[in-house]
């Protein structure tokens, strides 16, 4: 009996550990990878959809579109690069100056209809206007939505404004990376986490290369996303 109680809590432990992570980058797409490398007829349409605000849409300075520089479609040329059989659809339902609150609503009709293998989220940029626990709701609704549709999600930190000291520890957009990263270990969901990255670019005093407005990046920026995010899909 005691051998059992002690077999059933090491298997409750070993639960809890792995649920308080994020997914594992080596494993967690491996499905869709699968299909990422099949050859014809085998193959099928893959879905990548990015849900979020104006940096995946593609906004640079005065409201220029930049679709082909913009980070879904530089993960989609570095894709087709490793999987040249692949058939890969990138759909963005992104809406510049958009939150998460306002985009959950809108997670039905806009987002699940497209039926996506991944589902990328980036909204933490605008929600920093909006109230913490508003927004941590909003993000699970659209987690939980996802993942009961057997849907992989990917959670993506945000990109820089400059308005803000992103090497501060208490500026004001610091509370929603965290609650990101709390997010991906909680649903044990993917995390794509470029804003380590422009920490470590403004550490050198060039984040300014980087960017193309105030808050919007430049292709070099984007390049910067793009190399997070493939890291969920290289063979």
């Amino acid at each position: 009996m005691l051998k059992l109680v002690t077999f059933v809590i090491t298997i409750v432990s070993l639960t809890i550990n792995a649920m308080g992570q994020p997914a594992d980058s080596g494993t967690y797409l491996s499905d869709v990878k699968k299909g990422l490398n099949a050859i014809w007829p085998q193959n099928r349409t893959i879905n990548l959809v990015f849900h979020g605000h104006s940096v995946p849409a593609g906004y640079w300075h005065d409201h220029e579109v930049h679709t082909l520089e913009s980070y879904p479609n530089l993960l989609l040329e570095r894709l087709k690069k490793q999987y040249p059989y692949a058939v890969v659809n990138v759909i963005v339902t992104a809406i510049g100056g958009e939150n998460s609150i306002q985009g959950q609503t809108r997670l039905e009709s806009d987002v699940l209809v497209h039926k996506p293998d991944v589902l990328f989220i980036d909204y933490a940029l605008n929600d920093r206007l909006a109230d913490l626990a508003n927004v941590r709701q909003a993000w699970e609704k659209m987690i939980q939505s996802a993942l009961c549709r057997n849907i992989n999600v990917i959670l993506v930190t945000p990109s820089p404004d400059q308005r803000l000291d992103i090497l501060n520890a208490n500026n004001l957009l610091n509370p929603y990376v965290q609650q990101i990263r709390q997010l991906a270990q909680q649903y044990h969901v993917g995390l794509a986490d470029p804003y380590v990255k422009f920490q470590q670019i403004a550490r050198k005093g060039e984040l300014p290369a980087y960017m193309s407005h105030i808050n919007h990046p430049n292709k070099a920026g984007h390049e910067i996303i793009a190399n997070e995010l493939v890291k969920w899909l290289k063979k």
